[in-house]
């Protein structure tokens, strides 16, 4: 899927209210499995508007928050502007593309980005090599689910979400360990009449 759709999408984003109820239950979990301090930085990657980290910016010394879709990123901007919030950082960029322009950080944490990667070893594998030693990596995301999850009109290329076990085998080729497992929120959609969970992985760079 290109960015173009998030792009339009951007302005609207935050209307959702469900979004926003998914950000802070996320957040609240991972508060208490990784317990933060105002001397930890973080990164968001595929932050979007921002959702997520705002739900934390009180927890890090400093949250980058990585999109490459433009209208996102505007979007963010003009809230971190609005609510005057001091440790927020965001930039326009293709992590995969540029990770040497990222800096080392202590926790990385992505909340509905990953099933739209199409190298998820290779994202991974970026994570490791930015997390400071015994940082933590917070996935939230669709549980494996059979491909209804996005209309057709979105030409959608990425996952139908993940097996279990296998993410979690993979994270662990690339040096993670998993500390954590839980499936906190449940997407319900109309269009399908079908739920969708959302699971939230925490690992662990050894």
């Amino acid at each position: 899927m290109s960015t173009l759709h998030f792009d339009i999408k951007a302005k609207d984003w935050d209307k959702d209210l469900e979004k926003t109820e998914r950000a802070k239950l996320i957040a609240t979990q991972m508060i208490q499995v990784i317990q933060p301090n105002k001397q930890l930085n973080a990164l968001e990657f595929g932050c979007g508007t921002g959702l997520l980290s705002f739900e934390l910016k009180d927890y890090f010394k400093e949250i980058t928050l990585v999109d490459y879709s433009e209208g996102m990123i505007n979007v963010l901007k003009e809230k971190i502007e609005f609510q005057n919030i001091k440790n927020f950082k965001p930039l326009l960029i293709d992590l995969i593309k540029n990770p040497s322009k990222i800096e080392k950080t202590d926790v990385i944490f992505t909340l509905m980005t990953l099933h739209h990667i199409e190298n998820i070893e290779e994202i991974a594998t970026i994570f490791y090599s930015l997390l400071n030693s015994n940082g933590y990596l917070c996935i939230a995301d669709l549980v494996e689910e059979d491909g209804s999850f996005h209309p057709k009109e979105q030409n959608f290329n990425g996952h139908f979400g993940f097996n279990r076990e296998t993410l979690e085998n993979l994270l662990k080729k690339c040096g993670f360990e998993i500390i954590y497992f839980s499936s906190p929120y449940t997407i319900e959609k109309k269009t399908t009449l079908k739920k969708y969970p959302i699971f939230l992985l925490i690992a662990q760079k050894k």
